[in-house]
Formats: C-alpha cells, sequence, structure tokens
C-alpha cells in the first residue's frame, strides 16, 4: 500500500502547495536578514556611597544584636504524651462469629474479658522561653498546647546543651505553661519588655524553632495590637493578642516575639493559614498578660484569676440611646451577682464599666480579660456610667469560682434577666400591638431566680411594682431599689401575667 503511494505523480494540488513555497516564504538558497532590534541601555548600576552603607551597615548590626541577645533565651522543647486508647479483645474461645456480628446467646459460656487500653507515646515539638531563675531551678514559659499534656520534657538549648524538664503549671484559659529544669551551669535569662507600649509598625522579631530548624529568626512589624479569638477557636479565650507578619510557623508555638531592643514582647502561640505555614498572619500573648501566670505558678502552683460578679455584654446602638449613653466603648452589666465584689462595691444592672483601673474597657471581652488579670484581695478602681453620669467605684477583687460552683453563682443573678428596648423592627417580626409595651426581655440567664419563676424571652415587661415601664431607662431604675420583693407585670401572646422575684443577699 505505502509503495503504491509513493509512486503516484504529483497531483494539482501538490503543484500548487509547492509553488506556494517557492513563491511565499524563504528557502536554504535565499536566507533573509533579521530585522534589527532597537536596544534597551541598561542603567549603569553606581555603587553606594559611604554614607548609604553605613546607614544598611547600622540596621544589619542592629538586628544582629537582637538576635544575639534573644537566641540564647530561647530553647527547643521536644514532649513525649503518653496517649491511652480502648482496644477491643477478641475472645478466641468463645463464638469466632461473635467477632464480626456482635455478642450472641453466652449463657452458658463465662463473661467476656473487658476492654483494654493500649498506651501510645505521641511526640511533639514546640518552643520555649526562660523567664527566670532561682537557685538551681530554671523556669521556662510555653504554651499549654505545647506542655500542658506532657509526660516527657526535654530542653535544648541554643548552643546545643540538654535538660530534662518537668511540667509546673499551667494555664488552660491563655494557653500557657511553665516547665523547670535543674542546673548550676551559667544560663542566660529573658529580659521581658512592657507589652502594653506596643504600637502597630514597630519592628518584631519573632524566635523559635519551626518545623524542628532550631534558633530560627524572622523579622517583620507588628500588624495589629489587641486582637482577640473568634468564638469557637481552639486558642486561650483570656487574653488578646499581638499580631505580626514575622514568619511564624508550627513548632514556633510557645517562642519569643521581641522588639529592637531585645526584650520579649509576646509569646508566639497560633497562626491564621490555610495551608498551615505562614501566610504573615501570626499571633503572640502578649507578655503583660503571662507576668501573672508566671509568678502565680511559681509562688502558688496555680494561677488565680479576678472575679469582679457581673453578666456584661455590648450593648445596642437602641440600648444606648435609651440610657443617653454617647461613648461607643465600654461593657454593659446586665446582671450583677448578689453578695460578689461588683454588688458590695455598689455596681448596678444597667451600668457601662468604661475603665478598670488606669485600662480603658473597650467591650465586654476587654472587660473579663482585665478583670482575670486582677490579683485577688486588690482595691482597683472602676470607672462606670449610669444614666448619663460618670461615677468611679473602689472593687476589692475575688478569686474566680471553679466551674463547679457556677451553678449555685448563677442563683445569685440579678434580675437574671436583660431588657431591650420594644423597636418597631421587633414588633413588627412579632406582630405586635402599638399599645403592648416598650421594654422586652431579652435573655434569660440560666439557673436564676427569673428563670426558676418563669420568665422567657418575648416576654413584654409592662409594670413593675405597679409603675408603668416605658423604656429601659425605666426597668434599671425600678429593678435597682432597694425594695427585696418585685411584683413584675409581664404581657406574654396577649395575655398579662403576674411574676414575682425576691432580691435577696
Amino acid at each position: 500500500m505505502r509503495q503504491n503511494i509513493l509512486k503516484r505523480g504529483i497531483t494539482p494540488l501538490a503543484f500548487l502547495l509547492l509553488l506556494s513555497l517557492f513563491s511565499c516564504g524563504p528557502t536554504a538558497t535565499q536566507p533573509v536578514e533579521a530585522q534589527p532590534q532597537p536596544q534597551v541601555q541598561a542603567p549603569e548600576a553606581s555603587p553606594l556611597s559611604k554614607a548609604e552603607l553605613g546607614t544598611l551597615e547600622t540596621y544589619q548590626n542592629a538586628l544582629r544584636k537582637v538576635a544575639q541577645k534573644v537566641l540564647p533565651v530561647v530553647v527547643e522543647i521536644d514532649v513525649v504524651e503518653v496517649v491511652k486508647q480502648p482496644v477491643p479483645v477478641f475472645d478466641f474461645f468463645g463464638n469466632p462469629f461473635e467477632f464480626f456480628f456482635g455478642p450472641q446467646d453466652r449463657d452458658r459460656r463465662a463473661p467476656r474479658t473487658q476492654p483494654q487500653e493500649r498506651e501510645f507515646r505521641k511526640q511533639g515539638l514546640g518552643s520555649g522561653v526562660i523567664v527566670r531563675r532561682n537557685g538551681k531551678t530554671v523556669y521556662v514559659l510555653t504554651n499549654n498546647h505545647v506542655a500542658g499534656n506532657a509526660s516527657e520534657i526535654k530542653i535544648t538549648l541554643s548552643d546545643g546543651r540538654q535538660f530534662n524538664a518537668k511540667l509546673v503549671g499551667t494555664d488552660a484559659r491563655k494557653d500557657l505553661a511553665l516547665v523547670s529544669f535543674e542546673t548550676t551551669e551559667s544560663i542566660p535569662v529573658a529580659e521581658l519588655g512592657d507589652s502594653d507600649k506596643v504600637q502597630v509598625g514597630d519592628f518584631a522579631i519573632a524566635v523559635g524553632n519551626p518545623l524542628g530548624f532550631e534558633s530560627t529568626v524572622t523579622f517583620g512589624i507588628v500588624s495589629a495590637v489587641g486582637r482577640k479569638a473568634k468564638p469557637g477557636m481552639d486558642v486561650g479565650s483570656f487574653t488578646d493578642y499581638i499580631q505580626t507578619d514575622a514568619a511564624i510557623n508550627p513548632g514556633n508555638s510557645g517562642g519569643a516575639l521581641a522588639n529592637i531592643y531585645g526584650q520579649v514582647i509576646g509569646i508566639n502561640t497560633w497562626i491564621a493559614s490555610q495551608s498551615g505555614g505562614s501566610i504573615g498572619l501570626g499571633f503572640a500573648i502578649p507578655i503583660n498578660n503571662a507576668k501573672k501566670v508566671i509568678e502565680d505558678i511559681i509562688t502558688k502552683g496555680s494561677v488565680e484569676y479576678g472575679w469582679l460578679g457581673v453578666n456584661s455584654g455590648d450593648p445596642s446602638k437602641e440600648l444606648r440611646d435609651s440610657l443617653g449613653i454617647k461613648t461607643s466603648t465600654g461593657a454593659f452589666v446586665f446582671d450583677v451577682f448578689l453578695g460578689s465584689p461588683a454588688d458590695k462595691a455598689g455596681i448596678q444592672p444597667g451600668d457601662l464599666i468604661v475603665k478598670v483601673g488606669n485600662s480603658e474597657v473597650k467591650g465586654s471581652n476587654d472587660l473579663v480579660r482585665l478583670v482575670g488579670n486582677l490579683s485577688p484581695g486588690k482595691v482597683t478602681e472602676f470607672q462606670i456610667i449610669r444614666f448619663g453620669e460618670t461615677k468611679t467605684l473602689s472593687v476589692r477583687m475575688e478569686a474566680r469560682k471553679p466551674e463547679s460552683e457556677l451553678d449555685k453563682v448563677a442563683r445569685k443573678a440579678w434580675p437574671g434577666f436583660s431588657a431591650v428596648e420594644l423597636t418597631e423592627r421587633i414588633r413588627r417580626n412579632l406582630n405586635l400591638s402599638a399599645d403592648a409595651g416598650r421594654v422586652i426581655v431579652g435573655n434569660v440567664t440560666s439557673g436564676s431566680p427569673a428563670d426558676s419563676a418563669g420568665l422567657r424571652t418575648g416576654d413584654i415587661i409592662r409594670e413593675i411594682n405597679g409603675k408603668r415601664i416605658n423604656s429601659v431607662a425605666d426597668f434599671y431604675r425600678e429593678i435597682n431599689t432597694n425594695q427585696k420583693e418585685f411584683m413584675i407585670r409581664i404581657n406574654r401572646s396577649g395575655n398579662d401575667f403576674l411574676i414575682g422575684l425576691v432580691k435577696e443577699r
């Protein structure tokens, strides 16, 4: 078949194609000269002047000095966590079909052996900062998620020296842990800075052991301060964070975030990333938030949080307008726990807390953090706004109640529910008449007397002790009187009810 094709003559179409080749394009015997291309003259690189080199050298030497100061106080932490998992037991002496199809009739046989547990050794890697030395004992601060559950801890210094360490104490609320090791050798200790002075735009140096690459230094700036973890995130909620674009990766946790003076201003803790690696969104616990943790664990063995005794939130625009609140910051007090430090100091439901000591309160989360950092027994001035008037109250803090006692505490919540202005939007959504009332029940505190009395979200408050309630301000004025018994007339689904509350300290 192929030979037949090759023997065929030139067809008219082939002749035309050959003619076009000779007439329209270059051939091997007819070279075509390339068109000259315009030449772009590259600029001549001038050498850096002595002044320019001096500036760069000054900048470089400064970074070297910071690294030389911080590197020795940042350690690598290798941990082993022993995890126990149940292991099903196969009953070789029973019916083998039970292994696949479940238990059969075992009345005639001995009882099945109980499931056993198997231990697994889970290894982990992180970083830590040497923060204190007492005699032979050296303390290293790290994250709770690095060493909080460790059974074995090994510390490696930047110069290669290794020490076996033990867990001293943890603070899961801030995701911090303190470990220690013993030595008589010379050990460098970090200089802790003042994280309250950190500002956006400051230079930031991150030091740690990302992915096992020990003594790694990265450089960037402070991108933001006062960052909060979003609800549901598995990070410490009793702290705010310094945000930085200095590269932070897995293994950096517990390492140092330092300033240009070589002072530690934060403990690197987590990153925001879709890939698992650094994209310039790293977060560090401000060192000022860790100083009390260090002191409490060393002196008391555990961390004590200050307790104020209020339920607070961020007030809506309608609530601010109703109470004449001009500022956009502050934490609004919905409940006061009777007998608490807040109650004893005179803080009332309806107050807006705007300042704790010298620190401004930006919102309810900020209030929780500021109060938590106060030591029990310490007297602190709280600035509040009540019906447009600014007051200063002295509060003696108490220790935060254990989780097991929170139910008892809730029984003392007064009034045990929040009141919200009944706006036209709410009225339309609930299909309420114009004369239904002006104030509606928002959230009811679980376990409170109001909850036990049957008050529900959506109830309309019409009267308190016979006095008409026309605004949220009216509600808080009446609920804060010195009376002990309160009869609250509510409207629910068009029907009026009387609910009695007793205010007992």
